[in-house]
């Protein structure tokens, strides 16, 4: 099936043309920047056109992935010669007017599909993940892509356009909007950040955190999903007025009417004992995984760098509140611990298997005729630092004492000490290594 991705070059479209080159898609992607085009195309494996035109043309499925301000353009230049049978699809923050204007261009027999992946183009997969799909009529393809969404892990939500502007002028407009007022704050107080985690509470810092995330994003994507949501303005005033209103409350002492009002916020948030649990277990993530570090000081561990997905294996010689350090081989490395993720003790196995070079080794010994030689093999194989194991002979010959077996297995380890504990396990069920 082919897939063209306007604006596939970076970003987000350039995320979703990787994900479905994965998954088996012929993809072609577009982008204004013929170098920016070419270099994508050879990182991802795909085709790179600088026409959204003759990209559009003859794919199956045609997906918009550009800033909000240019969507309408791309609309306009690409819907009208979409071919029957094909999905037409946007990916922007607002979804009223893409969805009218698409379904107004495209040619009798074209789906459309408007959606937004409530993430950006940092994540390794869909799983867990929220896309949110706004259909003005119900298709085959609407179908096959939840199926294909909810396959891959995803929760899919599908609405109307007009609720999911609404539900964004809160889930985004919203936020951004006073995330990025409490970073002017901290930048007109001259606030030094580093030093106010020192004294900080956990919220403070996840706070913080959710903060810089928001601001450290594109400023013009932000700009945009404030004023191209058309409730965007009354969900700013309404936070204005309501920040003014505390702020005369407290001007003039009054207390009980702020409690009151703080009361009343409170019950605006539906569950609240809900919402304690799942910030308590956010914070709980937070420190259980810097108690895992300051325990396995000494120890080997394996850390997987969550935006490059590079996994450092070695011993972990130090532990801070911000770095790591891992001794790999004769060097050090020093890892940033906001970055990083502790591999458990399978996926650091995985890792070993996949990565690391085997060693082979036959081990052959002297057991009971009555032993069964596939048990032993199974034991075997379940010993830590074995990769597998097979049966290689089983031999009743002159040399082999009458009623007794041999029995040579083959095993392969990455680890050679893993040897001897294979010949110690043999020799604890009474076998004769020869």
């Amino acid at each position: 099936m082919n897939v063209a991705v306007i604006g596939g070059t970076r970003g987000l479209g350039k995320w979703i043309a990787g994900f479905l080159k994965g998954e088996g898609f012929r993809v072609i992607i577009t982008g204004r920047d013929r170098v920016t085009g070419e270099n994508a195309s050879k990182e991802l494996g795909v085709e790179y056109c600088p026409d959204n035109v003759r990209a559009a043309r003859d794919s199956d499925i045609v997906i918009i992935s550009v800033p909000i301000e240019n969507t309408f353009d791309v609309i306009r230049e690409v819907a009208p010669i979409m071919r029957r049978g094909s999905l037409l699809v946007d990916v922007t923050s607002v979804k009223e007017e893409p969805a009218r204007l698409m379904e107004e261009l495209v040619p009798e027999g074209v789906d459309v599909l408007p959606t937004h992946p409530m993430f950006g183009p940092r994540i390794r997969s869909l799983a867990g993940q929220v896309v949110v799909l706004t259909p003005l009529r119900r298709s085959k393809w609407v179908d096959r892509a939840v199926s294909f969404l909810k396959g891959h892990g995803a929760r899919v939500l599908v609405t109307s356009p007009e609720k999911h502007d609404r539900m964004m002028s809160v889930v985004q407009v919203l936020t951004h909007f006073a995330y990025i007022s409490i970073a002017l704050t901290i930048r007109d107080l001259n606030v030094d950040v580093r030093e106010s985690r020192r004294f900080a509470s956990p919220i403070y810092n996840l706070m913080l955190d959710t903060i810089a995330r928001i601001v450290s994003q594109n400023p013009y994507l932000a700009y945009s999903i404030q004023v191209y949501n058309r409730y965007g303005e009354d969900v700013r005033q309404a936070f204005v007025g309501a920040v003014e209103r505390l702020e005369d409350l407290l001007r003039h002492g009054e207390k009980d009417d702020f409690v009151r009002w703080m009361s009343f916020a409170a019950k605006g948030l539906d569950d609240v004992e809900a919402s304690l649990g799942r910030s308590d277990k956010a914070i709980f993530a937070l420190n259980r995984e810097l108690d895992v570090l300051k325990d396995s000081v000494g120890k080997e561990v394996g850390l997987r760098h969550i935006y490059s997905g590079n996994v450092h294996v070695g011993i972990l010689e130090s532990v801070d509140p911000d770095f790591v350090v891992l001794r790999v081989g004769k060097r050090r490395v020093r890892l940033k611990v906001s970055n990083i993720q502790v591999l458990s003790r399978g996926e650091l196995w995985d890792w070993k298997v996949k990565n690391l070079p085997r060693r082979c080794y036959d081990i052959s010994a002297v057991f009971p005729e009555s032993c069964d030689p596939k048990v032993i093999k199974g034991v075997i194989e379940g010993l830590d630092g074995v990769v597998k194991a097979s049966i290689v002979d089983i031999y009743k010959g002159d040399q082999i004492p009458a009623g007794m077996v041999s029995v040579t297995f083959r095993f392969e380890v990455i680890d050679q000490e893993v040897y001897d504990r294979v010949r110690g396990l043999l020799e604890g069920f009474g076998a004769v290594i020869r």
